[in-house]
C-alpha cells in the first residue's frame, strides 16, 4: 500500500467514524432535548416559589439559554444527513432528513409565535419536536444499531438509507427541496419585515440631550 493509499484510507475512514458517531449521539442530545422543552411547567412552578426577583430572571434565562440552545445543537448536526455522499454511503437513519425537517419547522414555530406565552404555539411545537425524535431516534435504534440482530429479520436494513436505497433517495430529496422552500419562506418572512427605523425629531434630541 503507498502512501497516498493509506492517506486516503485515514481520511475516509476518519470521517465515516466522525459521522456515525455524530448519528449515536444525536438520541442522547435528542433525548435532553425533549427533557428541556417538557421540564417548562416544573421551571415555572419552581420560578413562582422564588421570593427574590433578580434570582427568578436568572434562573428563567438559564433555561430558556439552555434550552433553545440545544433545538440549534441538534438541528446543526442534523444538517449531516443533507450531504448525499454520507447519507447514501455510509448508512444513515432513512428518515434522519425528514426529522431534521420537521425539527426545521418546530424552530419556525418558535420563530413565528410565542410558545413560552400561547398554548397553542407550545402544543403545535411539542408534537412537531416528538414527531422529530420519532422519525430519527426509532431508525437509528432499529437500523443501525440492530444491524447485527438477526431476530428482527430485515427491518435493520430497511430502517437504513444505505440498503434501502429505493426508499431513501426520494424521501431524501423530499426533504431536502420542502427544506429549501421552508427556509427560503422565512428568509423571505424576514426581508419584508424589514423596517427603517423611525426618525428621531430635533426636539427629540434636544430633550434626550
Amino acid at each position: 500500500m503507498s502512501a497516498d493509499d493509506l492517506a486516503q484510507a485515514l481520511t475516509h475512514g476518519a470521517s465515516g467514524w466522525l459521522v456515525l458517531s455524530v448519528a449515536a449521539v444525536l438520541p442522547m442530545i435528542w433525548t435532553f432535548t425533549l427533557i428541556m422543552h417538557f421540564a417548562r411547567p416544573a421551571v415555572i412552578r419552581f420560578l413562582q416559589s422564588l421570593t427574590l426577583r433578580f434570582g427568578g430572571d436568572v434562573w428563567w434565562l438559564s433555561y430558556v439559554l439552555f434550552r433553545d440552545a440545544l433545538l440549534v445543537i441538534t438541528l446543526g448536526l442534523g444538517m449531516l444527513f443533507f450531504m448525499p455522499n454520507l447519507y447514501f454511503v455510509e448508512g444513515l437513519p432513512i428518515t434522519a432528513p425528514l426529522s431534521v425537517l420537521v425539527l426545521f419547522w418546530a424552530l419556525c414555530v418558535k420563530i413565528i409565535r410565542d410558545p413560552d406565552d400561547d398554548p397553542a404555539a407550545f402544543r403545535l411545537l411539542s408534537i412537531l419536536l416528538v414527531i422529530a425524535s420519532v422519525l430519527y431516534i426509532v431508525p437509528q435504534i432499529y437500523g443501525l444499531e440492530a444491524a447485527d440482530q438477526e431476530y428482527l429479520g430485515d427491518l435493520p436494513s430497511v430502517l437504513t438509507s444505505s440498503t434501502n436505497l429505493a426508499v431513501a433517495r426520494p424521501l431524501f430529496w423530499l426533504s431536502l427541496v420542502l427544506f429549501g422552500l421552508s427556509a427560503g419562506a422565512m428568509f423571505l418572512r424576514a426581508v419584508l419585515q424589514l423596517r427603517d427605523p423611525a426618525p428621531v425629531s430635533g426636539e427629540a434630541v434636544v430633550e434626550a440631550g
